[in-house]
């Protein structure tokens, strides 16, 4: 095999990484790529910098901050409106990504106000709509007096902040400064004691007096209200704004890095490996699987296409913003139960690279165990060896102990009936191959599940979900998908939101509460769900609104079923798996568990989606049923 030359890795905390080949590449000059975390940068090729390793006339590699992002770039703010947001800080929530193309944000006070606008007291005080309808000109901007405009003019005469509902208690209300202080403090623990009411009446009777309609003196204290619950003073959201801006900058231009950045941060709040992965690839970044001879703990960058070359039909438009022309190596850190000490290891050790499985087994001295795990994830790709093959090598080590533990015999060359027969072992079906990679890393970079059944969700009506962008508005349609989140916000009043996926794209469903009581095992434990509904479109937010769901988990034991479809591979995958009998305890071996037990572990394509991720789950709470248990006596789920 071709002699591997691999730099040190990058140190740990850094975006950054050794460039390596791709499988089947040869061997490039070595070159060294890093960068703190978050990378940002101006306008170069590239925001990483790339230097030739320890050449004495490069100069250090260049770190970035905050002040090097150049202000309000138009492709970005182009972004934001799409609600291409995943993973940005701040507006990757659902609430969030429904308010981005309503609000279109074209400047950076914009962001301010989206981050501010989505929270209990905007909501609370019925200021949201109000907003969006002057925004969008359907409705005159107006303000309740000549004194108020001041207050309010940045915000088109609707109040969004604390500053402001201090502003108007103090200006419209007839509050002392020193009670509007008290008013302040009223707010922050509203919670805790309750005192905010007692400033009602004053408030309200003293905007009255001054000529304001009840109604405005009365949405006015509600968002007063509302920030006890939760809400953002001005100067708070500006803050929050840069980050928004810094974020969505760096996914802009360059999402290979910010994709790196949020793999080695996880777990995150709203999204798993599974799902950064897919939007990374659909922004044109090539991802490259986890490998022994090229994977740190963390994920890292090689070099790679031109992802502008490569885009998804979703982002065609971004072809002339994104500068990437790295590829995104997975981390070993996404091998499940893979520990960091023994991922060091294998980069302390690693030099030209290792030859064959027993060449790593003897120069990192891990255990036998962890090269079947490293074996069950396919690591040991560009060794040539497929997941079987690995995993008959992983079985055939001397065992500790053995003659190749003990240095008299270390070099000593086994003789004819000591070695193991060449086997030839039969190629792991495609859909196979996708459950054990759901199985080890929650994800797959084959194919997408739902292409193993899409012929039979083609005989049941089911279209694909790109298809909801022009499907017509308030038309019935019947979509399905691996469920990826479920969510109840404690300010939803008892509505679900789920998000479906297939191989094309997400689906948004709402499922309103009494259509959530009478379908609530398949809401709560379905895996596969098919949504029967209305569709609605507004501004290009596009919901399916549940009226029928069923559950169709069941179809996922197809997939050890024959060869599947060739297509583009996808990426998915829900948080939280389920805890998983210990097969050991039965006497099974896991390698043979892997090669023969594929419909057992179909249930792994898709685990428990999590709660709502709005809030803490105090409120609202929701409890996941048990999922659906194959029985491998008659191949059904019960």
């Amino acid at each position: 095999m071709p002699e591997k030359v691999l730099p040190r890795p990058a140190e740990r905390g850094e975006v950054g990484a050794r460039s390596a080949p791709g499988e089947g590449a040869s061997p490039p000059s070595k070159q060294l790529v890093n960068a703190p975390h978050p990378v940002l940068a101006s306008g170069s090729d590239h925001p990483l910098s790339a230097s030739g390793e320890r050449e004495e006339a490069a100069a250090p590699p260049k770190r970035h901050g905050l002040s090097d992002i150049p202000a309000e770039e138009p492709e970005v703010y182009r972004m934001l409106c799409r609600a291409d947001s995943l993973g940005v800080f701040q507006v990757e929530s659902r609430a969030q990504m429904t308010m981005l193309p309503r609000l279109r944000p074209q400047r950076f006070y914009d962001l301010v106000i989206e981050v501010a606008i989505v929270r209990p007291g905007p909501i609370q005080g019925n200021m949201v709509h109000p907003y969006l309808r002057r925004r969008q000109g359907l409705e005159k901007v107006s303000y309740p007096s000549k004194e108020l405009e001041q207050v309010l003019s940045r915000t088109m005469g609707v109040p969004l902040f604390q500053e402001q509902a201090m502003k108007i208690a103090i200006v419209a209300g007839g509050f002392t400064p020193a009670e509007a202080d008290k008013l302040r403090r009223a707010m922050a623990t509203f919670k805790r004691t309750g005192t905010i009411g007692t400033f009602r009446d004053k408030m309200v009777e003293g905007m009255l007096a001054r000529g304001y309609e009840r109604d405005f003196a009365e949405r006015c204290f509600g968002q007063i209200e509302g920030f006890g619950e939760y809400g953002f003073p001005e100067s708070h959201a500006a803050s929050f704004a840069l980050l928004v801006y810094a974020s969505a900058w760096l996914k802009c231009r360059y999402p290979d890095v910010f994709a790196a950045g949020l793999l080695n941060s996880q777990p995150l709040g709203f999204y798993a490996t599974s799902q950064i992965v897919r939007d990374a690839r659909e922004h044109g970044v090539e991802v490259r699987h986890a490998d022994v001879n090229f994977s740190n703990y963390d994920s890292t960058l090689e070099p790679g296409p031109r992802a502008a070359e490569r885009l998804h039909s979703l982002h065609r438009d971004m072809r002339g913003d994104i500068r990437t022309t790295h590829a995104l190596r997975l981390g070993l850190r996404e091998i499940k139960g893979f520990s960091e000490d023994d991922a060091l290891l294998i980069e302390q050790h690693r030099g030209r690279g290792y030859d064959s499985v027993r060449d790593l087994w003897l120069r990192t001295g891990l255990a036998p165990a962890v090269l079947t795990r490293l074996a069950e994830a396919d690591a040991f790709r560009s060794l040539g060896l497929s997941r079987r093959d690995a995993l008959w090598a992983t079985q055939a080590l001397r065992r500790a102990g053995d003659k190749d533990d003990l240095p008299l015999f270390a070099l000593a060359e086994p003789g004819p009936a000591a070695r193991e027969p060449d086997v030839s072992l039969p190629p792991m079906p495609p859909g196979e191959e996708v459950v054990e990679d759901y199985r080890m890393l929650r994800l797959s970079l084959r194919q997408h599940p739902i292409e193993f059944v899409r012929g039979e969700l083609d005989r049941r009506g089911v279209i694909r979900n790109e298809r909801l962008r022009t499907h017509p508005n308030g038309k019935r349609a019947t979509v399905a998908g691996l469920v990826l989140i479920r969510q109840r916000p404690g300010s939803a009043n008892g509505v679900i939101f789920l998000t479906l996926e297939d191989e094309s794209a997400v689906a948004n469903v709402i499922v309103w509460p009494d259509k959530f009581e009478r379908y609530r095992p398949e809401v709560l434990g379905g895996r596969l769900l098919l949504v029967r509904g209305p569709v609605q479109n507004e501004q290009n937010v596009i919901h399916v609104v549940a009226e029928e769901i069923i559950d169709a988990t069941g179809l996922l034991a197809r997939l050890g079923e024959g060869p599947a479809p060739e297509a583009v591979a996808r990426a998915d995958e829900v948080r939280r798996p389920q805890d998983r009998i210990d097969h050991r305890a039965r006497g099974v071996r896991r390698h043979e568990l892997a090669l023969d037990s594929v419909a057992e572990h179909a249930a792994d394509l898709v685990q428990a989606a999590p709660g709502s991720a709005h809030k803490p789950a105090r409120r609202g709470k929701m409890r996941a049923a048990h999922p659906p248990q194959l029985d491998l006596k008659d191949g059904n789920f019960r």
